[in-house]
């Protein structure tokens, strides 16, 4: 079954024109993101495919709104919740910290 998620193949969507020189990561925060996922999961926090299927999981207009990382990043609070690794709340709490950083 397709989702969202499996757009390899489909016409329509544009030419892919990357960069001869594009760094591994754009911007610190993705970089950053990389680290997450690596140490959570060497910390046995879940297991590649739970990984991807968390991505999967994600809502279509969401999955399509977002970059790369960004669906890392949906996947790991997905994961890390579900598995009682953080709570939602002190999730909330951390993005409210980094809006307020950002203001």
């Amino acid at each position: 079954m397709n989702g969202i998620h499996d757009l390899g193949g489909m016409d329509g969507l544009g030419p892919i024109n990357p960069t001869k020189e594009e760094p591994c990561f754009k911007d610190d925060w993705e970089r950053r993101m990389f680290g997450l996922f690596v140490s959570s999961y060497a910390g046995g926090n879940y297991k590649v495919d739970e990984f991807r299927y968390a991505i999967e999981r994600m809502g279509p207009a969401h999955y399509l709104e977002t970059s790369y990382y960004e669906h890392w990043l949906a996947s790991l609070e997905t994961l890390l919740t579900e598995k009682g690794v953080l709570t939602q709340e002190e999730l909330d709490a951390r993005k409210k910290h980094i809006a307020m950083e950002d203001a």
